[in-house]
């Protein structure tokens, strides 16, 4: 039901736009069903750059990725995923926000085994013009804001059955520019940070894969003074993504915004995203969320296509913001796949000297099953069933040892 959802809202938003009267009207509906969250405290922080998402997975599945965090979107979600991506990858997003504001990024991200690193430039810009009081215009130019980030994480404990326990952190150095004809004393500089926890791991999985069944996340994002007197957008998320059917995948995320300064700079009230993405081939997807944040839902809906060299994900977003019908709040990732640094034939490799080692244990070649068990082992560490073979085998041994020792006193 929401793979057919999907598909068919993105298709009839990007084919047969409804007119913006009727749109804000059946919007407004909506909204007034989420009165509740309507907060007062909204847009009191500073970079609101930091709070947009840029594009990929991440906006498509309404930004509920803390859990998820699979792909180079993972910098604005979760910093832990960089040392549990499958590829390194390049990417380059663009995202049409609203009006003529833009935001372009780029992405680096590599994991050597157990260490993830990656570097990211997110950029907003839209053409501003100030006017006096009495409606003259002032001036024009540009308002932009620049981010760059650079990542590194580390997984512990991962093996065959569990993905590990991966942490990590983002450092971010932030830029606002004001054009002092529009606003003069008003560009800044800022500097934060955000931590992250990652881990995944096979919860009540009732189908075969060797890929993880279930995640947990959990962030701090955006710890650092404040600029020019405006705090940062400092939050705290935790989510939950878990996959009972394996071409879905679901995902809940709790956000809950948070000051150093309560009395004199209050946060915003809690919110949370709800998301999901069904495979439908090997190589094509859709996904679809909704973000609850600041009394003004956002849905969003997009597909991704999955090539062997490269990979392509195309979101739209609806909210009070979107501009039916104009080709605003559309976001494109493209990711260039770089390989896997050989993970996935150490893999193999390590898979075939643990079957030959069986073979050997099976015709009762105990020296040989554990001669291929530590072969593979020596292939890749975290093949756990080479391990759990080569203990029995020892076991085994100690057995028949204890056995010809009775036989002798015999």
């Amino acid at each position: 039901m929401q793979r057919g959802f999907a598909g068919v809202l993105l298709a009839l938003t990007a084919v047969f736009p409804l007119p913006a009267a009727d749109f804000n009207d059946v919007y407004a509906d909506v909204q007034d069903r989420f009165n509740f969250l309507q907060d007062p405290n909204a847009g009191l922080t500073v970079f609101p750059i930091l709070t947009i998402p840029l594009g990929g997975e991440y906006e498509g599945m309404g930004t509920a990725y803390t859990a998820v965090a699979r792909d180079s979107s993972f910098f604005d979600a979760n910093p832990a995923a960089s040392s549990m991506l499958k590829y390194t990858e390049v990417s380059l997003l663009h995202n049409n926000w609203i009006a003529d504001t833009n935001i372009e990024g780029v992405v680096y991200a590599n994991r050597e085994d157990d260490l993830g690193y990656a570097f990211a430039g997110k950029f907003l810009y839209v053409p501003f013009t100030g006017y006096t009081h009495w409606g003259e215009r002032s001036g024009a130019g540009y308002y932009s804001e620049s981010i760059f980030i650079g990542n590194v994480s580390r997984n512990f404990l991962a093996d065959y059955y569990f993905g590990g326990i991966s942490l990590g952190a983002n450092f971010k150095a932030a830029y606002r520019h004001v054009s002092a004809s529009i606003a003069a004393g008003q560009s800044a500089a800022g500097v934060m940070a955000d931590l992250g926890l990652l881990t995944r791991f096979n919860f009540f999985k009732p189908y075969y894969s060797r890929d993880k069944n279930a995640a947990f996340g959990l962030v701090v994002r955006n710890l650092g003074p404040p600029v020019l007197g405006e705090p940062v957008p400092s939050s705290l998320s935790a989510g939950f993504a878990y996959s009972f059917f394996r071409p879905v995948l679901l995902a809940l995320d709790l956000n809950i915004p948070f000051s150093f300064n309560p009395a004199a700079e209050p946060a915003q009230k809690p919110g949370g995203a709800l998301g999901t993405t069904v495979a439908l081939t090997n190589f094509f997807s859709v996904q679809g969320g909704l973000l609850l944040k600041g009394g003004n839902p956002r849905f969003s809906v997009g597909s991704t296509v999955n090539l062997p060299q490269f990979t392509l994900v195309v979101n739209y977003t609806l909210d009070m913001t979107t501009q039916v019908g104009k080709p605003d709040r559309f976001s494109i990732a493209m990711k260039i796949n770089l390989g896997d640094n050989g993970r996935a034939e150490r893999f193999r490799q390590a898979e075939e000297y643990y079957l030959q080692g069986i073979e050997h244990y099976a015709r009762g070649n105990l020296a040989g099953a554990i001669e291929y068990c530590q072969k593979a082992l020596q292939t890749d560490s975290s093949y756990t069933p080479a391990q759990e073979t080569i203990d029995t085998v020892v076991r085994t041994l100690e057995l028949q040892e204890r056995m010809d020792a009775l036989q002798r006193i015999d």
